[in-house]
């Protein structure tokens, strides 16, 4: 449980109003921007609200890793993210060309480095009103999460039926939105594609911390959400991972965040 008596007014607010909005989200009152890129290709982005949660992992919890520390975030502003890993096709309406190692236009766009995410994000920025980002590591966990505190979005127990893993036997990406999406009407946040952060790797700071960014330098960028080509234990909502921002390979896309 969270120290409400340790709250400020404000991060109370918050905490109650998060959990209104998990309420709302399972009514299916859930708000969604579009973007058309043309040629039948859209973006669909979902809407988060603000809100505090215990990021990482409690010791107890099956495979629990050491730099999955549990603290208090909050996340002070509303921000949109995609409802889908970005596709193939939605990278080539930007880019005009698929660097994918494992082709598909359905298929979650892979084999990309963090600095060529970063490319195409400028890219995009210039063809839209812009805005466009990846999400930070806790923006991402949080979404992720949709107001839960199990391994997982639905649980502590998982099935290839739940999502793509290496148990699921598939030895590649699927389509995006094969699965069920979490509360927050996210599809695909654990498995199918490890997916880019924002974030330098590295431990969390000690104690309750607002709107994190990450470290200020690293060695390695964030990646979270496990995939095809992963044990299931990776895709848990608290697990991270590191790549250098040159590494390329067919386990690894991205999704898209943006501010309202």
């Amino acid at each position: 449980m969270l120290e409400m008596n340790k709250f400020p007014v404000f991060g109370m607010f918050l905490f109650l109003f998060n959990a209104f909005l998990v309420i709302a989200q399972d009514e299916k009152s859930i708000t969604t921007e579009l973007i058309d890129f043309g040629k039948d290709v859209k973006l669909e982005m979902v809407l988060i609200q603000p809100g505090i949660f215990k990021m990482g992992s409690p010791k107890k919890e099956k495979d629990h890793r050491v730099d999955e520390r549990q603290h208090t975030v909050i996340l002070t502003k509303s921000f949109y993210l995609g409802k889908y890993e970005v596709t193939q096709e939605q990278w080539e309406a930007v880019m005009g060309d698929n660097p994918s190692f494992v082709k598909g236009a359905k298929l979650p766009v892979n084999g990309i480095s963090w600095e060529q995410c970063q490319a195409f994000i400028k890219k995009l920025n210039t063809k839209t009103n812009g805005g466009y980002r990846l999400p930070t590591e806790a923006e991402w966990e949080y979404a992720c999460r949709a107001g839960t505190k199990t391994a997982y979005s639905f649980g502590d127990e998982i099935s290839p039926k739940d999502f793509n893993y290496d148990d699921s036997k598939l030895g590649k990406p699927v389509s995006v939105g094969n699965y069920k999406p979490n509360a927050f009407g996210l599809y695909d946040m654990h498995g199918n594609v490890w997916e880019w952060c924002e974030d330098w790797h590295g431990y969390y700071p000690p104690g309750k911390v607002t709107d994190p960014q990450g470290p200020a330098k690293g060695e390695y960028r964030v990646i979270r959400s496990g995939s095809f080509y992963f044990s299931g234990s990776m895709a848990r909502s608290s697990a991270r991972y590191g790549y250098l921002p040159t590494d390329k390979y067919s386990f690894i896309g991205l999704r898209l965040a943006k501010m309202p």
